[in-house]
């Protein structure tokens, strides 16, 4: 099996960079599941609408994940209990919190499952992410052939933590969260397809998709500032391919995906 995802869509532009290029790359790389990040995805950069969330299914996603903007757009209220394909952060806290955190996709014979977790560290303080996982796992275990987790945290530890505390139980753990892609794919020992980071999809002009001249000056002076998404002529899509023998149910490999004006893509 493979299993192509996108990282984090922001505003119009990812929104176009999806539209134009996901049809495109499943053509050619022929992913068995796709899934895309769209906690950023709505025009301000924040949340998603359910015409966005549409359209992400329309242009070839399977699965929309998200991450710590999920309520940003409160219209989400109205949708995501009525959904199975999108799939916010597993350990928010309390109970009868709407919508899901993880769903299951049937892809020919096998049984994908799809977890959604956010990290603690320099972010809200959800539950535990890892104990969170682990009822998930020895859930989706008796019922799915692979499991593959979308890991929407902070800081780089915490992503490698998760990947090594679930190596060899799911199949792929891809970070998501800081829009800047890792050159750090790797097989860990267990069989577990782990990257960092897979980058962003959007502005490719801007900090993190956003404009340039509000983040400098927050640097600069420390003072509260308004983000606005990039608006400058240069788009980007991030994302990486997993693959996964369709034998043992292992990852065998990940690949990172980079389309931008200096990586064109080509086909």
């Amino acid at each position: 099996m493979r299993i192509l995802f996108i990282g984090d869509v922001v505003g119009d532009q990812g929104m176009d960079m999806i539209q134009t290029y996901l049809p495109r790359l499943k053509r050619d790389l022929k992913p068995q599941a796709t899934i895309v990040n769209g906690e950023n995805a709505t025009p301000v950069g924040r949340g998603i609408s359910e015409a966005i969330y549409k359209a992400l299914l329309s242009s070839g996603a399977d699965v929309v994940t998200m991450g710590n903007h999920v309520w940003d757009n409160r219209e989400i209220f109205d949708f995501i209990d009525s959904t199975k394909k999108l799939v916010r952060p597993a350990n928010f806290p309390g109970r009868d919190v709407p919508g899901r955190g993880f769903t299951t996709l049937q892809v020919n014979q096998k049984k994908l499952g799809v977890i959604n977790l956010q990290g603690r560290v320099f972010l809200p303080p959800l539950d535990d992410p890892f104990q969170v996982a682990d009822r998930i796992v020895d859930e989706l275990r008796q019922q799915t052939d692979m499991i593959f987790v979308d890991m929407h945290a902070e800081v780089t530890s915490e992503k490698r933590a998760m990947a090594l505390y679930l190596s060899g139980r799911v199949t792929a753990v891809v970070g998501t969260h800081t829009h800047v892609q890792t050159n750090d794919g790797q097989i860990l020992t267990g069989g577990t397809a782990f990257m960092t980071d897979a980058g962003m999809t959007g502005p490719d002009d801007g900090i993190l998709g956003m404009k340039p001249e509000a983040v400098i000056g927050r640097f600069l002076d420390q003072r509260p500032a308004r983000y606005e998404v990039a608006t400058g002529p240069n788009k980007q899509l991030s994302g990486c391919i997993v693959d996964i023998s369709d034998t043992t149910n292992q990852a065998t490999a990940i690949k990172p995906i980079l389309i931008n004006r200096d990586h064109p893509y080509l086909n």
